[in-house]
């Protein structure tokens, strides 16, 4: 799949689907060193996604990628499984490859997305789901999905669920590194939850 030429956006739009694609990268595997020094790079505000940033920043700059390895692994994989179960069929039902999978794949097949050959997780997890929604907001694999079509793929596939599960990210008995990814990602999904709220009135 080759990629759409870029289209101009709005700066809101481009820092919102940044922080999808942040958050999809940094959720989708233990970071390396280069990834850890551009986050140790980034700097938040007073609210509390910013916050949010500040810690994960200087948690980074003390970071080395085998411990963050290590965390990533006990709470994502672990020994038959991790700490938390990062899958909208799971949040949705309680159990994988449930139904939200099989309507995720129909809404994919639909915009012409498919898993990667090289990937074998379900389409439904957490760092998936966040990068789509990136590249849906840029229009990387055609055109920038209008706001409207945003509203319905997010509280379809990412706004029921999302929210439960970065609080769990963020509560976690293993997470250090990944204790403020969670409270970013709680923030950042109560921030585009409001704010398609208000665009559908």
């Amino acid at each position: 799949m080759t990629a759409a030429p870029a289209q101009t956006l709005p700066e809101e739009d481009r820092l919102r689907a940044d922080l999808y694609n942040f958050l999809g990268l940094i959720l989708s595997r233990p970071p390396d060193q280069g990834l850890l020094d551009q986050t140790a790079s980034l700097s938040g505000d007073d609210t509390d996604l910013g916050q949010g940033i500040t810690t994960l920043a200087k948690l980074a700059r003390i970071s080395k990628p085998k411990t963050v390895q290590s965390e990533f692994n006990t709470l994502f994989i672990g020994l038959g499984r991790g700490e938390l179960l990062p899958y909208a069929s799971y949040y949705f039902t309680g159990f994988l490859n449930e139904k939200p999978l099989a309507t995720l794949r129909q809404d994919m097949a639909a915009r012409g997305l498919a898993r990667a050959d090289t990937v074998f997780e379900p389409e439904d997890n957490i760092a998936s789901l966040m990068e789509m929604m990136g590249a849906m907001i840029v229009g990387r694999f055609g055109p920038a999905l209008p706001l409207a079509d945003q509203r319905r793929f997010f509280n379809t596939h990412i706004g029921p669920w999302a929210g439960h599960f970065f609080s769990d990210l963020e509560g976690a008995k293993a997470s250090v590194f990944y204790a403020p990814v969670g409270r970013i990602g709680r923030a950042f999904i109560e921030i585009e939850t409001d704010a398609f709220r208000m665009s559908a009135d």
